[in-house]
């Protein structure tokens, strides 16, 4: 955990180039933190972090309780923390001073107890008393939260933070302490799609949401590359030339926030508002609550009282497109022209004196209709076509040829099979990380303690409580001791903890001209992809490899992008010979990888195959050398799941045989409209 530091040079937010949007939405949040944060998806090297970091140094001075540690607002009783306010119960004038806004940044490894607090264990051991060590979040309240790579966070920290930003309050039970501390924080977050989703509670709890890509025209791209060379040439220089530029802007800002109070929402606004909501098909109430909040904030913004058309839309295009998102593979987009269009007929609906409610119900029934659309891979009354489940672009039930591969709809097919295990059904129905495990990290939820020769995680309340009883014999032993508290090797106590775990699922899969027969192609791929969106929903990290001609490729390395996965599936080129033994040792090194990076990770292999092999890696024939790469692999400790591919009228058992010296479960491809896939995927997991 860092904050930002006042005196290092900070590239400023004026002298960024393009991406609007991205400036927008954080100059919006600035304005009025009740927006909700932002979350910022967009590749790589595209000036993310560097706007977070500038936007904290164009807001303004705050006044705080100065010797508070949560920063409180000496004016406002509301925002007191509990030790505060009893000193005002007191009648004791609260000294405040000015300081900057903070920006704290949250690493990704962080740990449980840095992010919301923890017992002084120094001064509890010295002096005999429990006192509480503010965390990362009474640093940030009234400040900016700052989440680099967002999507790779901890479930157990994903939590933490959701229940801070919607109570803006943090609660701390630690060690018999109960703590809770004003914790108002602007949550901004950024990510690379390409590294895996958000869980859709942390994505909704975002206000806003913008897609950024790199700049695609020469001039601005020249534009970058002047301003950042010559910013590191000499930062002060760079920064002292855009000194003006910053100021003006700053002071906009706090005009806007001066202007906001005086903004007004009627009912016309309210109206159009929820019709919106109602015709695009988001779920809940947020996304109407923040759209009129975010349009106050851009009417002030612009210097008005009230709202138009223009700060709805606006407003829209910010806050709904990770809130429409119904399907694992489908993009995070909104159809502005949409938007328009609803917006518009709200507008006349209200002009015209219809009932409110019959203008509502009428959004309602088109935007079941457009949904239903949609989902048939209809296109009416909208602007674009919509994108079908496997996120192709192309309508749903047709095929599109690209690089060799063919993309197909898996829904026509199959439905969706959870890979469970017997703990699945016992500790957690709903989607989530498939498995728990006893970790070493000091990451997880501590859930008891033990004693253990070595102690390196700390179980302060079980140390305390098993030295408690033998303090009045140690004090009249060592009668010259000053310390309160007398401790021996023998009370200290190791936490357990226990953190949900991924599995890492590689898919191997034969691309060779056996496989090639288009009807097999397509239901191996549509196969691959129904279990995708189950490795999605648990959020499993998923690696592809294809095997043809005399090699195997590995088109996706672990990763926990599965819309990744499926479109290098799409693009699988096909044909060839089939190098069997090389695909799965291939996909075997994937695994075992991941696993000496992460003794915790749960390995599974699928391998989809019709079981024949004709090129081999050494001097064997190739269908034995297959026969014994799958044999070590069997006993090697990895999970290995058997699709037979092969055509009903022409099997000949060899995928099974493949099946049995794996170790693994076996079933044919037909199966998989049915129960089987549940059954055998179970039955293995369980191991």
């Amino acid at each position: 955990m860092s904050v930002l530091s006042v005196s290092r040079p900070v590239y400023p937010f004026s002298a960024l180039v393009g991406q609007e949007r991205l400036k927008r939405a954080l100059i919006l949040n600035a304005i009025n933190p009740r927006v909700g944060g932002v979350l910022i998806r967009g590749e790589k090297g595209t000036a993310k972090s560097t706007a977070v970091r500038a936007l904290a140094r164009l807001l303004p001075s705050i006044t705080v309780v100065q010797d508070c540690p949560y920063g409180c607002p000496p004016e406002q009783a509301a925002g007191l923390c509990a030790t505060c306010r009893n000193r005002t119960v007191q009648s004791e004038t609260l000294p405040s001073t000015t300081r900057p806004v903070r920006l704290v940044e949250l690493p990704v490894s962080a740990s449980e107890d840095r992010v919301v607090g923890s017992l002084d264990l120094e001064h509890a051991i010295t002096e005999g008393q429990r006192r509480f060590e503010p965390g990362l979040l009474a640093q940030v309240n009234r400040g900016l939260l700052y989440v680099d790579e967002v999507n790779l966070l901890d479930d157990h920290l994903v939590d933490i933070l959701l229940d801070a930003a919607a109570m803006g309050m943090n609660t701390v039970e630690r060690e018999g302490i109960s703590v809770s501390h004003p914790a108002r924080f602007i949550l901004v977050g950024t990510m690379n799609p390409e590294e895996g989703e958000l869980r859709p509670q942390l994505l909704d709890r975002f206000g806003l949401a913008v897609e950024i890509a790199g700049l695609t025209d020469v001039a601005s791209r020249v534009a970058v590359i002047e301003r950042r060379m010559a910013y590191e040439a000499d930062p002060e220089a760079f920064i002292a030339h855009w000194q003006s530029a910053e100021g003006e802007l700053a002071a906009r800002i706090q005009s806007a926030r001066d202007l906001l109070l005086h903004v007004r929402v009627n009912t016309h606004d309210m109206a159009a508002v929820a019709g919106l909501v109602l015709e695009m098909g988001v779920d809940g109430h947020r996304a109407d609550l923040t759209i009129l909040e975010t349009a106050r904030t851009h009417a002030a913004w612009a210097g008005r009282v009230s709202l138009t058309s223009e700060d709805i839309r606006m407003a829209a295009e910010l806050a709904l497109p990770h809130r429409m998102r119904r399907q694992p593979f489908t993009d995070i987009k909104v159809d502005e022209t949409r938007i328009a269009a609803a917006l518009e007929r709200s507008g006349q609906q209200s002009e015209s004196g219809s009932n409110p409610d019959e203008g509502v119900k009428k959004n309602s029934e088109l935007g079941q209709q457009t949904s239903s659309n949609e989902d048939s891979g209809e296109s009416k009354g909208s602007s674009t076509a919509p994108v079908s489940s496997t996120g192709s672009g192309q309508p749903n039930g047709n095929e599109s040829s690209n690089s060799g591969g063919t993309t197909y709809d898996p829904s026509e097919m199959f439905r969706t099979r959870r890979l469970e295990s017997q703990a699945d059904r016992k500790e957690r129905r709903s989607p989530g990380r498939r498995s728990r495990t006893r970790t070493t990290r000091k990451q997880g939820r501590y859930i008891r303690s033990i004693a253990a020769h070595r102690v390196t995680d700390l179980a302060l309340d079980a140390t305390l409580r098993e030295a408690a009883p033998y303090q009045r014999s140690r004090r009249e032993a060592m009668q010259h001791h000053r310390h309160r508290l007398i401790l021996k090797r023998s009370d200290l106590r190791q936490k357990v903890r226990v953190r949900r775990t991924r599995n890492a699922v590689c898919f191997v899969v034969d691309a060779s001209w056996s496989m090639a027969a288009e009807e097999r192609m397509r239901a191996t791929k549509a196969a691959v992809l129904s279990l995708l969106r189950d490795a999605y929903q648990r959020r499993d990290r998923v690696g592809l490899v294809s095997f043809q001609r005399d090699y195997a490729t590995v088109l996706l390395p672990l990763t926990n992008s599965v819309e990744l996965a499926q479109k290098r599936l799409q693009t699988m080129p096909t044909g060839g010979k089939t190098p069997l033994a090389r695909g799965m040792l291939t996909g075997f090194e994937v695994l075992e990888r991941a696993r000496r990076q992460d003794p915790e990770v749960l390995p599974l292999m699928v391998l989809l195959t019709d079981g024949q092999a004709n090129v081999a890696i050494g001097s064997q024939p190739p269908q034995t050398e297959a026969y014994q790469i799958a044999e070590f692999i069997g006993g090697c400790d990895i999970k290995a799941i058997v699709i037979d591919t092969e055509h009903p009228n022409f099997e000949r058992g060899l995928s099974r045989n493949l099946a049995q010296r794996l170790k693994g479960s076996y079933y044919r491809l037909e199966e998989l409209n049915d129960g089987g896939l549940v059954a055998a995927v179970r039955k293995q997991m369980q191991g």
